[in-house]
């Protein structure tokens, strides 16, 4: 489908500090749109930034069909923007999608919309180090109807954000026991925006312990690890790395399933499979837990120094951390250095 492009006569671009970004608060000039009527998408265009008209009846208020992917978008040394891994983004959204009962969104113009946003917002992406344009694609039911029932229109919505580092120094997570996030045959292997909803009050209550994040504990023992609220999390144990499996209540995320072939591509050696808490914190003791850290796309690879548990604190060593290394090296692929896996793609838009 051709997209439609109508720009802004009254850009912000130059009132932006890059030194200086709000997280999540500052939007670029643009957003991408397109309508699902009459059983198929129409209409995909981008269009100066505005609120979207909800009826107050709109199905996603009521019922909850929403599904978002989270993305960057860096510049190359050539200050040619770059897309990490855009078709896996597309391909997991229309997983959430079918798993909520929302139509697929064609992966191509998932891809072909991300690239025309971009290149009209080029001018948008931080250069510093660690920096990028935070691209968040989201799908919501808005047919105004209120019965329980899968909607029959929806909007598919792109908008970018400019973004500094998420954690600039190691993190401190708190194991859940008694509130859970996901359970076999949920929807925790979803992007689906109810998940977080549930995972807000839990949030604040390890904050309010002076932790980071929350380390999501299984639905049914309450003892093996799932992941971090907006992150998978690994492992090293003399030597080995370890990951949660994918279970169906973990998200498959694609910095995770980037880092696993980067480590496997530095000779290590990567297991998934279930992981209780009570072994992290034996390793721990014995002196054999080497290393934890969390991976996503906001945060890129966030290092681990303590887990808290109950009466129990884990400390996690921050000596000479592989983490450290494998992050530098996605970072250098993201910045258009050496991609042994062909994972960036050129938008075409190069910023002069």
């Amino acid at each position: 489908m051709n997209i439609t492009i109508t720009t802004t006569d009254n850009s912000q671009l130059e009132h932006i500090n890059f030194d200086s970004i709000p997280l999540g608060r500052t939007f670029t000039d643009h957003m991408f749109i397109c309508d699902y009527e009459d059983g198929q998408w129409k209409n995909p265009r981008i269009e100066p930034l505005a609120h979207i008209p909800t009826h107050p009846a709109a199905m996603a208020l009521h019922y909850g069909q929403a599904i978002f992917e989270g993305m960057k978008s860096t510049l190359s040394q050539k200050k040619e923007p770059l897309l990490f891994r855009p078709m896996e983004n597309a391909k997991r959204l229309n997983e959430s999608a079918r798993r909520m009962g929302m139509p697929d969104f064609p992966e191509e113009l998932f891809v072909d919309g991300l690239k025309a946003l971009v290149g009209v917002e080029k001018g948008w992406i931080p250069p510093g180090a660690g920096s990028a344009l935070y691209l968040r694609p989201f799908m919501y039911a808005d047919e105004p109807f209120i019965g329980m029932r899968a909607a029959t229109s929806f909007k598919f919505v792109i908008i970018a954000s400019p973004a500094g580092p998420f954690f600039s120094k190691p993190i401190k997570l708190w194991a859940e026991k008694e509130y859970i996030r996901a359970a076999s045959g949920g929807t925790g292997e979803a992007k689906a925006a109810g998940n977080y909803a549930a995972a807000i009050r839990p949030t604040e209550l390890a904050k309010a312990k002076g932790y980071d994040q929350v380390l999501w504990l299984d639905a049914k023992e309450h003892k093996y690890i799932q992941e971090v609220g907006t992150m998978n999390i690994f492992f090293k144990i003399k030597g080995t790395f370890i990951t949660p499996e994918l279970d169906g209540s973990v998200l498959h995320g694609i910095t995770r399933k980037s880092v696993i072939d980067l480590l496997r591509h530095k000779n290590f050696t990567v297991t998934e499979r279930k992981i209780t808490l009570q072994e992290i914190l034996e390793a721990a003791q014995n002196g054999s837990l080497e290393e934890a850290f969390g991976t996503g796309t906001a945060v890129g690879i966030a290092y681990i120094k303590e887990i808290g548990w109950g009466d129990n604190t884990i400390p996690v060593s921050q000596e000479h951390p592989v983490g450290k290394d494998i992050n530098a090296t996605l970072n250098d692929i993201k910045t258009g250095g050496e991609d042994p896996f062909n994972w960036m793609l050129v938008t075409g838009n190069k910023l002069v």
